[in-house]
């Protein structure tokens, strides 16, 4: 639904403009409209009042944009919604009367040059025999006015717009999250057979190959994690470091010595959670461009650690330098996806494709495991390069 109507939901810089230019224009018209009403004398409208009137118009667009955009882009998302109710009260009765200040002042002094330039003295002199003279008080009374009207309905549309806009981030991530446990489901079909038949290839290369039956055992924990957690919202962040362990050491049986691997995992990871399988397509692109047959010396680099409830991920891998060498596939466009849906404004992700070097920077706000669920992760211990 979002996708199509982007003049209204998209954040593109030139729709934004569209929008913001289209909103104001609105208003700019309405207001000289609805001033030059006062004008009206004699049974016709008097021409120079509403050049005067739209020109007025547009000065008080000054301190209702400041409102309207104080408003939205910080007292709504930094005290509102997150439920700061106190201090968005305060601020917005703040911002209510510095911006009626702000249009008193314009009504004494620009408003009041604006209306002598376009009409004559006599006429201006009428309207203030009929009351409607420019003092402090009123144009204090009309800037909470304009405040009120123009920076409510701003608010209002922003909010509204908020909400509409999550709403259907909810739904497209309920879809996703059904479609991913068929998905599983369908690959559950016979675990047990899978799993079974893993343990018995395990038993007969165990004796001739103990490489090929350690990576049967690495494989058979992955899809394990796979099968049985992938459905899961959340799993403890030790879980899905154990993943990362387990296929990489799987990575480096494969390729022995012709690979250079270098890892450090956060040593506090068991108090937080993070939904499932977030990681490893980075990890999986990394070795997969990373041992390129056209590296001379193959490399990969993972750096992870925690703070402030916070997670910080670092991965590097060498590769080639044609340009074709490193492409982001499909694996990366969905667990961006991913990240922008399950953690809206909580991550923070940066991919640079260099040269000689592919750099994954990634940033996630952790949540912590409630104190009565501890959850306590065996892993083995590995040997990286």
């Amino acid at each position: 639904m979002i996708e199509k109507y982007p003049f209204l939901f998209s954040d593109s810089r030139r729709y934004q403009l569209a929008r913001h230019a289209s909103y104001w224009l609105f208003w700019m018209v309405f207001q000289g409209f609805l001033y030059s009403f006062v004008a009206v004398r004699r049974g016709f409208l008097y021409w120079p009042r509403l050049q005067s009137s739209f020109v007025e118009s547009l000065i008080y667009l000054i301190p209702h944009m400041f409102l309207s955009y104080m408003l939205i882009y910080f007292v709504i998302p930094r005290y509102l919604l997150k439920q700061k109710y106190f201090a968005t009260i305060v601020w917005v009765l703040f911002l209510f009367f510095l911006s009626a200040l702000i249009s008193s002042f314009l009504s004494v002094t620009l408003i009041e040059s604006t209306r002598l330039y376009f009409m004559s003295r006599d006429y201006i002199s009428a309207l203030r025999d009929d009351g409607k003279g420019l003092t402090i008080f009123l144009g204090l009374m009309a800037g909470f006015r304009g405040a009120i009207t123009i920076g409510g309905i701003s608010a209002a549309i922003k909010l509204m717009k908020h909400w509409y806009v999550k709403e259907q981030r909810n739904l497209i991530l309920q879809k996703e999250n059904m479609e991913a446990q068929l998905k599983v489901l369908k690959a559950q079909i016979h675990p047990h057979f899978l799993f079974n038949t893993l343990n018995n290839i395990y038993s007969y290369t165990h004796n001739s190959s103990p490489a090929a039956s350690k990576m049967l055992m690495e494989l058979s924990d992955i899809l394990r994690y796979i099968l049985y957690e992938g459905d899961q919202q959340r799993v403890p962040l030790s879980k899905e470091l154990k993943l990362l362990r387990d296929y990489i050491e799987l990575e480096q049986l494969r390729y022995g010595n012709k690979l250079e691997v270098t890892v450090s995992y956060p040593s506090n990871a068991e108090q937080y959670t993070i939904a499932p399988l977030l990681l490893l397509p980075f990890v999986e692109n990394c070795f997969k461009h990373g041992t390129s047959t056209m590296l001379e010396n193959p490399w990969v680099s993972l750096q992870l650690h925690i703070s402030n409830d916070t997670l910080y991920m670092k991965l590097l891998n060498g590769k080639a330098e044609q340009p074709v060498a490193h492409q982001s596939g499909i694996g990366l466009q969905n667990v961006k996806e991913r990240l922008r849906l399950l953690y809206p404004g909580e991550h923070d992700l940066q991919i640079m494709n260099e040269p000689d070097v592919f750099i994954v920077n990634l940033k996630i706000k952790l949540e912590l495991i409630p104190a009565t669920q501890p959850v306590i992760v065996k892993e083995k211990t590995l040997t990286h390069a």
